[in-house]
């Protein structure tokens, strides 16, 4: 899948929910459960057990039904290795320039992390697709995300650390274009009791506070100004 079309499809769902898991059993068995629920890009860290066979497996499982992307990406060489797994995209809680340069060479979309101003305006001029803005919540959650998008609007961001059911719907009215979402919907305890219906139900009220959230930005959002020539 062209690099275009997996930002439209991820843009288009809004929500990336992030498998830090501890068995490839478990991420198997969580990427059905969200699958079920119409998620369409997961993000597999690094840092799990297996990370590269897991990528590999659920890419040829789900074919281009799920985007399957790689998380805690920190140096070119894990981007390569990433890729050649069958990640559509990866993303990084820092921003490691080797990484952007690699994706930028292979067209593939890449959401470095970071934090400040200063770090979120490198990062794009760097040349990301977004900018994962992380840990987001640990400075005000949705507040911290509008104060930082009011100056840079240009900027997609794409906030993760602390995302849940209760904030998603303000982090989106805040400016997020993506949510990058953790334990609030990857629920270990549900996958163990064999109640994936509990994560699939979860997963699809994201989504659906994500759209109605833009849905509310949409009605306030003014139409752009025409002027006329003479």
């Amino acid at each position: 899948m062209k690099k275009s079309d997996v930002l439209t499809q991820i843009r288009s769902i809004g929500v990336v929910p992030v498998l830090r898991l501890s068995s490839a059993r478990d991420l198997l068995a969580m990427a059905e459960a969200l699958h079920s629920a119409k998620i369409v890009a997961i993000e597999i860290p690094m840092d799990v057990p297996g990370a590269l066979a897991v990528i590999s497996d659920l890419v040829h499982r789900f074919d281009e039904e799920v985007l399957v992307g790689a998380g805690t990406v920190l140096d070119a060489e894990s981007a390569s290795s990433v890729v050649a797994a069958g990640a559509s995209f990866i993303t990084s809680p820092s921003c490691d320039p080797g990484v952007v340069k690699y994706c930028i060479a292979t067209d593939v979309a890449v959401f470095p992390g970071a934090l400040t101003p200063t770090e979120i305006t490198s990062a794009w001029k760097m040349g990301a697709d977004m900018v994962k803005v992380f840990p987001c919540s640990a400075l005000g959650g949705p507040s911290y995300l509008k104060a930082i998008k009011a100056p840079l609007p240009q900027i997609d961001l794409f906030p993760s650390g602390g995302v849940t059911l209760q904030n998603a719907a303000a982090f989106i009215e805040a400016g997020a274009c993506v949510l990058g979402v953790g334990s609030d919907l990857v629920d270990i305890a549900s996958l163990r009791e064999g109640r994936t219906d509990r994560i699939a139900e979860r997963a699809r009220r994201f989504i659906e506070l994500t759209r109605d959230a833009r849905a509310r930005q949409d009605a306030v959002t003014p139409p752009p100004v025409t002027v006329s020539p003479g």
